[in-house]
């Protein structure tokens, strides 16, 4: 990849001409040392000796420097051409330069590099990557800038340009359809979404669009899509995972850590009641804990005749609190952000035998990690999934054991 033919440098960007790549970023970029400081560079790989331009700018409170290679002096045995014309441009993904089983090895690393912040978390034995099935057109979800009389597009993370797209190869083939027929007719919006059942050709497109020049339903309230043969109603704001096919997967890994007779399981985090839903045959009695209003009009509608499935609206850390029932397993599977202090010590309070923790962060994952092992669970395994190929994102899997009693040693946190 040569950079220098998709960024244009400005008077704030320096160059360097020689400089070797060290290692991988929390974000995806490569990094490197000059003048005593980081720089993360977009476009690498760990081991390179590239070119580079590079500027340092202020996000909040501190100093970032981030670049972007230029050209390749010693490249990586891992490199390969971006098969995307965009691949640069957009920075939606960051490793189509890297071949696919290299990115399994560097998303591994990344999870690893996490790990040795904590010192209890050093002998956990982590899994290879779980391969994606599609290392393209897997996207179900697609979120669009619109800019310039309704062109329809990405915003590069890095320079802040609008890139006016055509073809996006992590979307699904339908989607991509979707975008050549709506191209420079929705300057009505700034932004659109647009998502795809790929189990039940249903689609949602929003905002609703006015537009005399489409020919296509928008506005839609909600889609379908189907896991397992059983179908989920996703209203428009409600959580999905993005990988249709990877979901299956990642639900049949954690039936695979479940006990297949369980009196209690508690889902939080349910969103449309994915997990409970699917999980409902392996257990008596499922509670499940969604805060958003959306997504638990959707599970109710999903649970269809399920009668041992019992959905509760709040938030979880408040839900766990006042829930004074043992749990045979608690299924975690928060936002990025990971469990709320109160969450955990919900959880510390009230140990269920066993937790599966579902992460797409491993920064607030290990840190959630090194809190629950300090108050007494042991990691039995942790099993990462690959959901987003193409990007530096990994999926988690961690499942934890009651290592002693916790009633009479409540080792709270603040």
């Amino acid at each position: 990849m040569n950079s220098a033919k998709i960024f244009k440098p400005s008077i704030n960007i320096e160059k360097i001409n020689k400089i070797e790549l060290l290692g991988i970023s929390s974000n995806g970029d490569t990094y490197a040392n000059y003048n005593n400081e980081t720089i993360n560079i977009f476009g690498g790989i760990p081991g390179e000796i590239v070119s580079v331009y590079y500027h340092k700018y202020k996000r909040k409170k501190e100093y970032i420097i981030a670049g972007f290679v230029e050209s390749i002096i010693t490249p990586s045995p891992h490199r390969i051409n971006a098969p995307c014309s965009y691949f640069g441009q957009c920075t939606g993904c960051q490793w189509q330069h890297i071949e696919y089983s290299h990115q399994l090895t560097l998303k591994k690393q990344i999870i690893l590099n996490e790990i040795k912040k904590y010192p209890r978390l050093q002998k956990i034995k982590i899994s290879d990557v779980m391969p994606s099935e599609s290392q393209f057109n897997y996207r179900n979800h697609a979120r669009f800038t619109v800019r310039d009389k309704g062109s329809i597009g990405f915003v590069n993370r890095i320079s802040r340009k609008f890139v006016k797209i055509e073809n996006c190869q992590l979307m699904n083939n339908w989607i991509n359809n979707t975008i050549t027929k709506l191209q420079n007719k929705v300057q009505e919006t700034s932004q659109m979404s647009i998502r795809y059942g790929v189990n039940s050709n249903d689609w949602l497109i929003q905002p609703k669009l006015n537009s005399s020049e489409i020919n296509l339903p928008t506005g839609q309230s909600h889609y379908t899509e189907k896991l397992f043969n059983t179908t989920f109603r996703i209203a428009s704001p409600s959580f999905f995972q993005v990988n249709t096919i990877q979901a299956e997967n990642l639900i049949s890994l954690v039936i695979s850590k479940l006990n297949p007779h369980s009196n209690l399981i508690i889902d939080a985090y349910a969103g449309v009641g994915t997990f409970a839903i699917s999980l409902s045959k392996f257990a008596k009695k499922i509670i499940a804990i969604e805060e958003s209003k959306s997504a638990l009009k959707d599970a109710i509608e999903n649970m269809d005749n399920l009668e041992n499935i019992e959905f509760i609206q709040g938030k979880t850390e408040d839900i766990l609190t006042n829930l004074n029932v043992q749990a045979d397993a608690l299924i975690l599977d928060p936002p990025r952000a990971g469990c709320h202090i109160d969450t955990l010590n919900a959880i510390i309070k009230n140990p269920p035998k066993k937790i599966i923790y579902v992460s797409c962060d491993p920064k607030t994952l290990t840190r959630d990690l090194e809190i629950l092992t300090l108050s007494g669970f042991k990691i039995d395994s942790l099993d990462p999934i690959d959901m987003f190929p193409q990007t530096h994102h990994v999926e988690c899997v961690t499942t934890l054991l009651q290592n002693i009693d916790l009633n009479n040693n409540h080792n709270l946190v603040e």
